[in-house]
C-alpha cells in the first residue's frame, strides 16, 4: 500500500505575483526614488546649515544610531564652514637634512591664512577641482614611476578641501612623486632654481 500524499493547492493570494507590477512600473519607481534621494541629498547642505550647532552641544545617540547616514556629517561646529565650502589647509614642509618644518595655513573661499601665496594657491586648487584631479591622491601602487631623484625636500597637507577630509603627505623620490609635487605648486612651494 502506498502512502498517500495530500496536495494542497499554492496559496498566492497572500503573496503577490509579478503580475501585480508591471517591470516598466517598478523601474519607474525605483527610479523616482533615487531622484527623490538626490533631491534630498543635495537640500541637506544648506538645511544644515540653517541649524547651527554649538561645538560642545549634546549629541543625541540614539537618534545617531538609527540614522546611520548622519555619520559622514561634519561635526558640530563645522557645519558653517563645510555649508559654504570653505577650505582649511595646514601644509607642512621641511627641505630635508634635519631642518626645521616651516608650517603654513591656507584658506580658501575667500582666501587667507598665513600661506605667503594663499591667492594663487587657492586658484590653482580651483582649478584642479575644475579639472577633476584630486591633488591629494597618492601615487597609485604599482605605478611605473622614472627612478629620477627630485631632492630632500617633503610636505604634508591636512584639513579639509570640497568638504572631505585631507591627510596628504608630499616627497620628491621619484618622477610621480615630483609630479604630483610639482602639479600642487604654489600650495606647495617650488623647488625649482
Amino acid at each position: 500500500m502506498k502512502p498517500v500524499i495530500e496536495r494542497r493547492p499554492f496559496r498566492t493570494a497572500a503573496t503577490p505575483s509579478r503580475a501585480t507590477t508591471p517591470p516598466h512600473t517598478a523601474a519607474k519607481l525605483l527610479a523616482a526614488a533615487s531622484l527623490a534621494a538626490s533631491v534630498l541629498a543635495l537640500a541637506a547642505p544648506p538645511a544644515a546649515a540653517a541649524h547651527t550647532v554649538s561645538p560642545g552641544a549634546p549629541v543625541d545617540r540614539a537618534a545617531r544610531d538609527h540614522l546611520p547616514l548622519l555619520d559622514h556629517l561634519p561635526a558640530p561646529g563645522d557645519v558653517r564652514d563645510h555649508a559654504v565650502g570653505r577650505d582649511r589647509l595646514t601644509v607642512t614642509f621641511s627641505e630635508g637634512g634635519g631642518g626645521a618644518a616651516t608650517t603654513y595655513k591656507l584658506e580658501c573661499r575667500p582666501a587667507g591664512g598665513s600661506h605667503p601665496s594663499a591667492g594663487a594657491a587657492c586658484e590653482r586648487l580651483e582649478q584642479l577641482a575644475g579639472e577633476g584631479i584630486d591633488p591629494f591622491k597618492p601615487v597609485p601602487h604599482g605605478a611605473m614611476c622614472t627612478q629620477v631623484y627630485g631632492g630632500p625636500q617633503t610636505a604634508r597637507v591636512t584639513g579639509t578641501w570640497k568638504g572631505r577630509p585631507v591627510d596628504a603627505s608630499f616627497r620628491r623620490t621619484d618622477g610621480c612623486e615630483v609630479g604630483r609635487w610639482n602639479n600642487l605648486v604654489p600650495v606647495l612651494p617650488s623647488t625649482r632654481a
